[in-house]
């Protein structure tokens, strides 16, 4: 997977903070950890441009969450009213069938009964000849193989990947 080039602020401060580090390790070699972070700290600004990636990411998140509870509240409602309609429809049908109206002719539209196109009823699955079957391309069942693969079964043409570094954020 190729990854995205760093925003120009990111890759400015990212080139200076590293080559500081190089720098600060080079002349003083036995600078401990903390003093060296806590020294790129001051002298730099990748830590706040960092922090306010991260702090980015978490609002376009939590706006993902939002929108994604704001479509699914949509997909219910037009689930809903295709419902409705669709009794609406049946009552309709089963009204104009009961009074024997062929047509009902209104000023916005004109409703009419008339024959369907045959539709397929399946009695006996089972006895239908193989010659009606469609034959289903394999899939691989990737969770499969993976929990085999953790429980120490071998399989050729598959392995567990090393992971992958990730970043962790934690809100309170």
């Amino acid at each position: 997977m190729q990854r995205a080039p760093l925003p120009p602020p990111v890759a400015a401060s990212l080139v200076v903070y590293v080559r500081i580090r190089e720098q600060l390790n080079a002349a003083i070699p036995d600078l401990d950890d903390v003093t060296l972070a806590d020294t790129l700290e001051g002298i730099t600004d990748l830590r706040e441009i960092v922090g306010e990636l991260v702090r980015s990411a978490l609002v376009d998140e939590a706006l993902s969450r939002g929108l994604s509870a704001r479509f699914a509240e949509i997909r219910a409602r037009l689930e809903r009213l295709g419902d409705r309609a669709e009794k609406k429809r049946a009552l309709a049908l089963r009204a104009m069938t009961e009074a024997d109206i062929k047509t009902l002719v209104e000023p916005d539209f004109t409703a009419s009964l008339r024959r369907g196109a045959p539709t397929l009823e399946v009695l006996a699955e089972e006895r239908i000849p193989p010659d009606y079957w469609k034959p289903q391309p394999p899939k691989l069942d990737r969770q499969g193989v993976l929990a085999a693969l953790k429980s120490g079964s071998a399989i050729d043409g598959a392995a567990i990947a090393a992971p992958e570094l990730q970043l962790s954020v934690r809100t309170k």
